[in-house]
């Protein structure tokens, strides 16, 4: 046998080499799929832990001051006042409005220019650098009295509502600018400079926080008056879409819009399925709080949320 024989016996034909690849392209196609699961099943483990190391602040928060922080939104509030949301409330408790931990004496208020009850201190809760220059033992006084922060800054996820929606999206928050949120783990979201419009990051979308209202009984919709969870806590931060949704048609299924019962969807993703038949309806979580996350489609009330429930 000459060299020339021998190499034509060892060469592949184009018939082989196109079953090889075909059988390649097949096992890829395959296992694309497969490997997207896991990555979402990973990221979705990693968004419970989240909820995991939240709910522990929360039961900190509790032991301190005595209670979960409220949800309720200020805007509908017997008196409105600027929307203030659960998602908010929870990044003030946990973290403080200007992220250094909660002023106990803040009750909450939506507005930095709150004063501490006497409009001629001209003093906040929170104060800013320019009231610490002003005066330094009052800003001293304000970070002592300070409890927390009960999650670390540097994991919490924390970033301002005006960096994650777009200024025509969130003229209903222009004005409070140190309005915080805790966001997911999924990072469908880039955050924005409102000043610049620079693009400097992503993270996800905010956590709703709804806090139980336990001198209610009730979870039907249509008896408002009983229920123990209000979808309208979370609705103003909810009716803003998908940050990413330039043309604003993308609405969140947790939005009720059209015909039906108001809030039905969020009332049937938090009912206790454990309590069924002709029983009343009893949400999950009735004596605490519900948290939840958009999941990996960035969307409220679907199949792949990630809740404490």
């Amino acid at each position: 046998m000459n060299i020339s024989e021998f190499n034509k016996k060892r060469a592949f034909t184009i018939v082989e080499l196109l079953t090889v690849m075909s059988i390649i392209v097949i096992l890829i196609t395959l296992l694309i799929p497969a490997l997207n699961k896991v990555r979402h099943y990973a990221r979705d483990v990693k968004q419970r832990a989240q909820l995991h190391s939240i709910e522990a602040a929360l039961e900190q928060f509790n032991a301190e001051v005595d209670g979960y922080p409220p949800s309720v939104d200020n805007a509908n509030l017997t008196t409105p006042l600027a929307p203030y949301c659960g998602a908010m409330k929870l990044a003030e408790a946990l973290l403080g409005k200007d992220l250094q931990g909660y002023n106990p004496r803040a009750k909450f208020i939506s507005d930095l220019a709150q004063n501490e009850g006497v409009a001629t201190t001209g003093y906040r809760f929170y104060p800013t650098q320019a009231d610490k220059t002003a005066d330094p033992v009052k800003y001293d006084e304000s970070i002592r009295s300070r409890k927390g922060p009960y999650l670390q800054l540097e994991n919490a996820n924390a970033y301002r509502m005006k960096n994650i929606y777009p200024a025509t999206a969130d003229q209903i928050y222009v004005d409070n600018v140190e309005n915080y949120v805790l966001c997911d783990v999924y990072g469908r979201v880039t955050l924005l400079d409102p000043d610049s419009e620079n693009i400097y990051g992503k993270t996800g979308m905010p956590i709703l926080y709804y806090k139980a209202n336990t001198y209610n009984t009730g979870h039907d919709p249509n008896v408002p008056d009983e229920l123990i969870y209000d979808y309208k806590d979370n609705d103003d931060l909810v009716v803003l879409g998908a940050p990413w949704d330039d043309a604003g048609t993308i609405i969140h299924p947790l939005h009720q819009v059209g015909t039906g019962t108001v809030g039905e969807k969020f009332y049937k993703m938090t009912r206790n399925t454990k309590i069924s038949g002709d029983l009343p309806a009893v949400p999950v979580r009735k004596d605490s709080y519900i948290l939840i996350s958009a999941g990996n489609d960035g969307l409220y009330g679907t199949g792949d949320d990630i809740t404490n429930f």
